[in-house]
């Protein structure tokens, strides 16, 4: 990266732990043109920090979130989560109404996904402490009118912006975007991924490093590119990927020969639910239907409807 040269308008951004991030750090990426901050909060209980082995106060959020607007980033980000072991709609509206005095530009509000055999430290407790189906919606729905209450907009899948915020001004003028790492204001063909198990977007093909650091390491002092696998992206991806995109940036899709049978099909139980609304070239997402984005774009997603059984998809994403 010695020669490489930053686009004036560049977005750079860091996801940064509120326990052990000082002024030093964000004084030296300020500096080097990081402008945007994200913090992963999850969740203030320390009844559910205690489960997760995630540490942090509201003291140190706000004592860094002061610190970083001081300086001058423009944007900064709080990650919550709902669904954790322990948590409940008490805890987390003391977590939300937390966040909500600190003002972060963007919330992230993310569903849990509980993968022991991938993340060791979650089997610190078992499945009978994650909160499930109808109980998992709950603290989703009950955040969610929190956010929107305090005047949050629902960008999209897992993502609320204050109006204020380029995020929501990209969703209002239809440039908004979304890759591996969520939503974006720019609009952009190549993603790359630097650093252990990272994944890069060329657009027509994904490639992800190695997912340890010895492996990643190692093809760099062979001056290799550190790729461990990837995936080739055929017409029928790229098709597919369309419509997903539009579906989560645009809350609408058409068809230019008319929606697939198949696709068609898998969608009629959304619009019995008046989640979307169909014509014969054009889905569209209903304002209830804002919720069930993810549901929606599964109806697009042939090989993952040929891996699964079809009762037990659209259920698995809440």
């Amino acid at each position: 990266m010695q020669n490489a040269t930053l686009a004036p308008d560049a977005e750079l951004s860091f996801e940064a732990h509120p326990a052990n991030t000082s002024n030093a750090h964000l004084t030296a990426l300020y500096q080097l043109g990081f402008k945007r901050l994200s913090l992963g909060i999850q969740d203030f209980d320390p009844k559910v920090q205690f489960l997760i082995n995630r540490f942090q106060t509201p003291e140190q959020v706000v004592k860094v979130t002061g610190e970083a607007r001081e300086i001058g980033y423009t944007s900064i980000n709080f990650d919550l989560i709902y669904g954790l072991p322990g948590q409940s709609i008490s805890g987390l509206t003391a977590t939300i109404n937390e966040v909500i005095t600190m003002q972060p530009d963007r919330i992230a509000f993310y569903s849990y996904a509980h993968v022991p055999w991938l993340k060791p430290g979650q089997r610190h407790y078992t499945e009978k402490d994650i909160p499930a189906g109808d109980e998992k919606f709950a603290l989703y729905q009950f955040g969610r009118k929190l956010l929107l209450e305090a005047g949050y907009k629902d960008v999209g899948m897992d993502h609320f912006a204050l109006k204020s915020d380029l995020l929501f001004q990209s969703m209002a003028t239809d440039k908004l975007h979304r890759n591996f790492m969520g939503y974006t204001s720019q609009h952009t063909h190549l993603l790359i991924g630097l650093g252990v198990s990272s994944i890069s977007d060329s657009w027509t093909a994904f490639a992800q490093n190695p997912k340890t650091v010895e492996a990643y390491l190692e093809k760099i002092a062979q001056k290799l590119l550190p790729v461990e696998k990837g995936h080739f992206l055929t017409d029928e991806d790229l098709t597919v990927r369309k419509h997903i995109l539009n579906i989560m940036c645009r809350a609408n899709t058409a068809y230019s020969e008319g929606i697939p049978e198949k696709v068609h099909e898998r969608l009629l139980p959304l619009l019995n639910d008046k989640l979307v609304l169909i014509t014969e070239k054009e889905i569209r997402i209903t304002t209830k239907g804002k919720s069930f984005l993810r549901n929606v774009c599964m109806a697009f997603d042939e090989k993952l409807w040929l891996k699964q059984p079809k009762t037990q998809l659209f259920s698995s994403s809440i």
